[in-house]
């Protein structure tokens, strides 16, 4: 049975928030590639939908948009990318990446709300505290 980790972004505070996904609510999301849509009940976000918009393997490897499937392979990266940053002009580097779908390989998965619900992130996850009237 698949266990992630979901790392949940929050645009309209800013903050981001790690919630833990397995069996049938990790399920909903293998098969998904980057930029689709999940329904956000399957980490305790009821009425919200969560985007997908990265993730990590097990050993760390990034999953690349560029490249088709779960599978890992090596992209030559010329340019800022997830995973390669350049140290000066000209530079470029082959590193092994993770394609852009989500598998059991995956241990992190990094979504964005996409569609907010009524309540808040907070609220939903019991966060909220109570010095918020002073």
């Amino acid at each position: 049975m698949a266990t992630f980790t979901v790392v949940v972004g929050d645009p309209e505070t800013g903050l981001a928030h790690q919630l833990e996904a397995e069996g049938q609510d990790a399920n909903r999301f293998i098969g998904k590639s980057i930029g689709e849509e999940v329904d956000g009940s399957a980490v305790g976000l009821d009425g919200y939908t969560l985007e997908i918009t990265g993730g990590s393997d097990n050993a760390g490897r990034p999953h690349n948009k560029t490249v088709a499937g779960s599978r890992l392979q090596e992209v030559l990266m010329k340019e800022r990318q997830t995973g390669y940053k350049p140290g000066r002009d000209g530079e470029r580097r082959r590193i092994t990446a993770r394609g852009r779908e989500m598998s059991d390989e995956t241990a992190q998965i990094n979504v964005t709300v996409a569609e907010a619900g009524d309540e808040s992130v907070a609220s939903l996850l019991g966060l909220e505290s109570d010095d918020e009237d002073e």
